[in-house]
């Protein structure tokens, strides 16, 4: 198992450099349309084929899979750092603030996440420029996302308030923030790193299901979300099977990260 988790490693690797260096790999921009060739097969030009606007289906490809490996992450830092404060806080204080704690954690995983996320995007405006669109979805998921991880660091930050190290610390007169920042949370990182790898996947389907809405990254810019709209169209996929493409970039990149979780759970 060690070998395909290697492998899993190497793909995700591969996967986001290719993204990294889009510039240079794919044919041309994601917004460059060829307005003479719409809708055509893949070939020597077009490797994937092109949209119904003439764009380069392998480029959007490339660029959307830069947007999501780059952003899903910083989202997952974003929930993993509110999880740290509110369910560590909870965790190490307990008493009133992990009452509070609980009982919002709760109320966010009682939520169906995706009416969770498509509620708040939806009370946004939707007429906003590309790149605003981005920072609004990931930002909406690292801050709707914090609920899950928060309970497991809750729970590991309890295991940890009366070990040794925390009361010697007090015995020698650190007292609350400091006891909780410069004791605690250091030695919550093995957690707080399986919490943050956990949502990197979660996130890059939160964001898929929300582009296959019209709810995510805007147009022109290209994401899986927007890229799996295309599916819709049963005949086009039919007459050009490489529309594919997204769907089986995402399951492979998903089925990856699940792979390399797993060892790093084994890990902890």
């Amino acid at each position: 198992m060690k070998t395909i988790r290697i492998f899993a490693f190497c793909i995700l690797a591969f996967v986001f450099l290719a993204s990294l260096l889009a510039e240079f790999i794919a044919p041309a921009s994601y917004a460059t349309q060829f307005r003479r060739s719409p809708n055509t097969l893949p070939s020597q030009q077009f490797p994937l084929g092109t949209d119904e606007l003439g764009r380069d289906r392998l480029s959007r490809l490339l660029y959307g899979t830069r947007i999501s490996l780059l952003l899903a992450p910083a989202a997952a830092l974003l929930s993993t750092l509110g999880a740290a404060l509110i369910g560590g806080a909870a965790g190490y204080w307990g008493n009133w603030w992990e009452k509070i704690a609980v009982a919002l954690s709760d109320l966010f995983l009682s939520l169906p996440w995706l009416f969770l996320l498509l509620t708040a995007r939806a009370m946004l405006p939707l007429n906003v420029s590309p790149l605003t669109s981005v920072i609004i979805t990931f930002s909406l998921l690292g801050l709707l996302g914090w609920g899950a991880p928060a309970r497991v660091i809750r729970s590991g930050a309890g295991s940890l308030r009366t070990s040794d190290f925390v009361l010697q610390a007090r015995a020698n007169g650190c007292r609350g923030r400091r006891v909780f920042l410069i004791q605690v949370l250091p030695n919550l990182k093995p957690l707080l790193f399986a919490q943050f790898w956990i949502s990197v996947p979660t996130f890059i389907l939160a964001e898929a299901n929300l582009g296959l809405l019209g709810l995510g990254v805007a147009e022109p810019l290209p994401s899986w979300g927007n890229l799996l709209r295309e599916l819709e169209n049963y005949s086009a996929v039919k007459a050009n099977p490489c529309l594919l493409a997204p769907l089986v970039l995402l399951v492979i990149v998903v089925s990856c990260f699940q792979l390399v979780l797993s060892e790093k759970e084994f890990s902890l």
